[in-house]
């Protein structure tokens, strides 16, 4: 892992609004008959995602973000991620930070997936004489060999997903944001994908994970932040948690 402090993300007091429009007028038979029902008229509504969020992360640790669906989780991980900006607040990282967050992002549909792998890379900043020196292993972990002269437009979505979080771990990220991903594949491919992340954390890489499913944050991670309606409702550590055990 390069030279960084040892507080690798910081979420501080964050928050996020965004503006819902509802009844949007768009014919002037919709715009008529708002002028006689209300429930048709055009209205806006500021929606709260998050409100006052702040934790840390340090180098190493793992740390799970929980919450139903709606709670605010992906919102927030994908404003760590830099996709995002917060309405107010602020977050800090520091080091490589690779986000596994949407299916396809990063990636061009008509490239191969080689192409795809230089594409990827690079938005990491990566160098293509880098790329190079990791590539055979990057193709050979997604297992993938056979398909990537194939544009990924005609890949499945597992496919997709073992080619992203191959990337992702072989550029050696300082920090995964990972959004309900890691079931990639079947189970031997889990298992992979379980050992190499534990291979990573114990050379330094923090984990930010978000999922609905408690057991899953607490096979792979140290501490928790649980949201609710978009603020911190409660946040502690596990007692037994090192690395990842089956």
């Amino acid at each position: 892992m390069r030279n960084i402090p040892d507080e690798v993300v910081r979420v501080e007091n964050v928050s996020k609004e965004f503006i819902l429009h509802h009844n949007r007028v768009d014919s002037l038979k919709r715009r008529f008959v708002g002028l006689f029902k209300q429930r048709w008229r055009p209205r806006h509504e500021h929606f709260h995602a998050l409100s006052d969020v702040s934790f840390s992360v340090r180098q190493g640790e793992a740390i799970g973000l929980l919450g139903r669906n709606g709670s605010g989780k992906s919102t927030l991980l994908q404003i760590i991620a830099g996709i995002l900006k917060p309405t107010s607040g602020r977050v800090t990282t520091h080091g490589r930070v690779a986000p596994l967050i949407e299916l396809g992002v990063g990636f061009h549909p008509e490239l191969t997936g080689e192409e795809n792998i230089f594409l990827n890379a690079s938005l990491y900043g990566l160098r293509n004489r880098d790329v190079r020196k990791r590539f055979d292993d990057i193709v050979d972990f997604s297992e993938l060999a056979h398909f990537i002269d194939t544009p990924v437009k005609n890949y499945s979505s597992g496919m997709y997903m073992r080619l992203a979080f191959s990337i992702a771990v072989h550029l050696e990220p300082d920090v995964l944001l990972a959004d309900e991903i890691l079931a990639v594949g079947d189970a031997a491919f889990q298992n992979k994908c379980h050992d190499k992340i534990d291979s990573l954390r114990r050379n330094g890489m923090s984990i930010v994970l978000v999922s609905h499913n408690e057991q899953q944050v607490r096979d792979f991670c140290n501490s928790f932040v649980r949201l609710e309606n978009g603020r911190v409702v409660e946040s502690g550590t596990f007692k037994t948690r090192a690395v990842h055990s089956r």
